[in-house]
């Protein structure tokens, strides 16, 4: 077990390291990214990259507080789901009814690698080995499918 301190520093070291490792990948334009933050320039769409100490994901997160334009968002999602999955070359895990850490409500398409400790440094070659592909073919997939949404910017 890890006081909060420590857990704070593996974590942080964790995602410097990660962050380093993927600097010097190009996003799909070509232009350098900020891998960890991704931003999709789309309100309440997120790609997020989470690691605990039993699994990671890598998740479209789509946030919106109401729950119409939340469902709105997340069939959008659903009318690209053949591109997502050749893009990404797997099938994603699809929740139209979920909840964030904090309990708020949120839609979320995922994968999921398990088991894995964030905390133990031999698992992070599988983490980084998880997680760079998936980013990397988001943002490919972003890179056409986010004009699909823009009615709803």
């Amino acid at each position: 077990m890890y006081s909060k301190t420590e857990a704070a520093q593996l974590r942080q070291a964790f995602w410097t390291a990660f962050g380093q490792y993927m600097q010097p990948v190009p996003n799909a334009e070509g232009l350098p990214t900020n891998w960890v933050n991704y931003k999709t320039g789309l309100k309440h769409v997120y790609f997020r990259l989470h690691a605990d100490t039993r699994r990671a994901t890598v998740s479209i997160d789509i946030t919106h507080a109401d729950a119409g334009l939340r469902e709105l968002f997340f069939e959008q999602f659903r009318e690209l789901c053949t591109m997502l999955e050749e893009t990404t070359g797997e099938t994603w895990i699809w929740e139209a009814d979920s909840a964030d850490e904090y309990g708020k409500p949120i839609s979320r398409i995922y994968q999921e690698l398990t088991p894995v400790n964030m905390f133990s440094r031999e698992d992070w070659p599988r983490l980084i080995s998880f997680f760079k592909p998936r980013i990397v073919a988001l943002d490919e997939f972003w890179s056409t499918a986010q004009y699909a949404f823009d009615e709803l910017r």
